[in-house]
């Protein structure tokens, strides 16, 4: 029976599905039900001062908020993070939008089952399921890290429900693996670093931000991840990064790259933190190749978490590329 993160309540808000049967076209939105307030997250006060939803997935259940109204924007996470990460552009967007941000299973609020196939392809059909069940069409979608494959292999599916993309640092396509994030591939290694002593999320404190984090920031990426069992899909999403034609991963991120170019019409958006161990150059490169009508803002201190770096010089960047391609 999958386990559950301590910090869900006893009687989550669940919302209805609806029929996905007929591809391509856009569910009428649902109307929204009041979310609560999750316990656990009190302790980050107004740091993360959002109501919790939840979506049933036939056994573990996926956290997300849904804040504000308008135009919906969905932001995806990538590994080790969670919604927290976008904290502060939700205060910003849920002005002028609907904002929906899911936890990944695995991550942040959501469900961290130990069996469970923690694969790029079960993520894109858990996000799709997300979309489906509140109704959403036009999206725009925002994308970190892991946030990239699963969000435009969402796309690759719903090439019409797909309005705008806002990237940061991320990819949807192959490109160079660190060894600093290989060897937390190796067996018993990733076991003892990634899982045990949660050594992931405590290491891109130092290496994926350039700006050091307030103490209280560092709480909350840690909070979700308080136990072994709780870190399991933090090891699984670094298991299925695509290095391999071993990698499940592998051929569904190479299948998503062939229908990038269906979406080049689209609105984009890139801003990109230019300090990046992992998402360098080579994959800013990439996707300007791919979405050359793209507008691109690359920030020179900033690095792999580009919104805490770079939040001040990102937010009148978004402001201004929303207003003009409304």
């Amino acid at each position: 029976m999958p386990e559950s993160t301590a910090s869900t309540p006893a009687e989550p808000e669940t919302v209805d599905e609806v029929d996905t049967s007929t591809r391509g076209e856009s569910p009428e939105p649902k109307r929204r039900r009041r979310g609560t307030r999750n316990p656990r997250t009190c302790a980050l006060g107004d740091l993360y001062p959002f109501e919790s939803h939840y979506l049933e997935l036939g056994g573990p259940r996926m956290h997300y908020l849904d804040e504000g109204d308008g135009p919906p924007i969905v932001m995806l996470h990538g590994n080790p993070t969670w919604s927290f990460y976008y904290r502060e552009l939700i205060k910003s967007l849920r002005e002028c939008h609907r904002v929906v941000v899911p936890d990944h299973i695995g991550c942040g609020l959501s469900d961290k089952p130990l069996d469970y196939p923690y694969t790029l392809t079960t993520h894109i059909a858990n996000l799709e399921r997300l979309i489906d069940s509140l109704g959403l069409g036009d999206v725009t979608l925002a994308v970190h890290d892991w946030g990239g494959p699963i969000g435009f292999g969402w796309a690759a599916r719903h090439p019409d429900r797909a309005r705008r993309f806002i990237v940061f640092n991320s990819s949807a396509f192959l490109g160079p693996l660190p060894r600093r994030i290989d060897v937390c591939r190796w067996p018993v290694f990733g076991e003892l670093f990634v899982q045990g002593l949660n050594g992931f999320v405590r290491a891109a404190f130092r290496m994926a931000c350039v700006k050091r984090l307030p103490r209280a920031v560092r709480r909350g990426y840690v909070l979700p991840y308080d136990t072994i069992a709780h870190r399991v899909g933090i090891l699984r999403f670094v298991r299925d990064i695509p290095a391999d034609p071993g990698t499940a991963s592998f051929d569904v991120i190479q299948e998503i790259d062939r229908t990038l170019p269906a979406l080049a019409d689209r609105p984009l958006i890139i801003l990109w933190g230019a300090r990046d161990f992992c998402f360098n150059d080579e994959f800013l490169h990439g996707w300007l190749l791919r979405f050359p009508q793209a507008t691109a803002h690359c920030f020179p201190e900033a690095g792999h978490y580009v919104v805490e770096d770079a939040l001040d010089l990102i937010r009148p960047e978004l402001t201004r590329f929303l207003a003009v391609t409304r």
